[in-house]
């Protein structure tokens, strides 16, 4: 027997051609434990996870996807989601926001890159 997904929880779209806004996201010691990023054009937004993470590094981050789907269950554009959540609105004691991480890449490439320490 196969599964047929016929619903989900509402989700942004997960690719774009477009530059990403994006932010990073630390734990308790300042490692950084993945990126936030977000594309109005294409309603698009995601995380993007560095190699090499502890599991509990992993963990944290599953806060993080939760709020893109909160996000999108919100109807938020991704770049309004990715400016709440820049505000710390959903930090906590496992992971947080790093000050002044809003930054842009050209391309989701550009960024996945960077998280692979490129």
């Amino acid at each position: 027997m196969r599964f047929r997904q016929v619903d989900g929880p509402p989700s942004y779209a997960r690719n774009t051609d477009g530059p990403v806004a994006h932010l990073s996201v630390a734990d308790r010691t300042g490692t950084v434990i993945g990126y936030v990023w977000a594309n109005d054009k294409d309603d698009a937004a995601g995380w993007v996870v560095p190699s090499g993470l502890s599991g509990s590094a992993l963990n944290a981050g599953g806060r993080w996807v939760r709020a893109l789907r909160g996000g999108k269950a919100r109807d938020l554009a991704p770049t309004v989601l990715l400016a709440e959540l820049a505000q710390g609105t959903n930090d906590c004691q496992q992971s947080h926001v790093l000050p002044s991480s809003v930054t842009e890449a050209p391309s989701l490439a550009a960024l996945k890159e960077l998280a692979a320490g490129g």
